[in-house]
């Protein structure tokens, strides 16, 4: 499946705080189907929506 990032986020954020969540809750607020994946190599959280139709690699 291919991914379009839409924002990064450092896994290191204060305590408590979930920013990559709340900036997908706010797409999927705006009709974009917007989740938080894990970037294990850069250790940062991704806010991705999947590319849509049969578009090229």
């Amino acid at each position: 499946m291919f991914r379009t990032v839409l924002e990064r986020f450092p896994a290191g954020g204060p305590r408590g705080s979930w920013p990559a969540e709340e900036f997908a809750r706010a797409r999927r607020d705006e009709g974009v189907p917007a989740e938080v994946v894990m970037d294990l190599d850069t250790d940062a959280f991704l806010v991705v929506i999947p590319r849509q139709g049969s578009e090229s690699r």
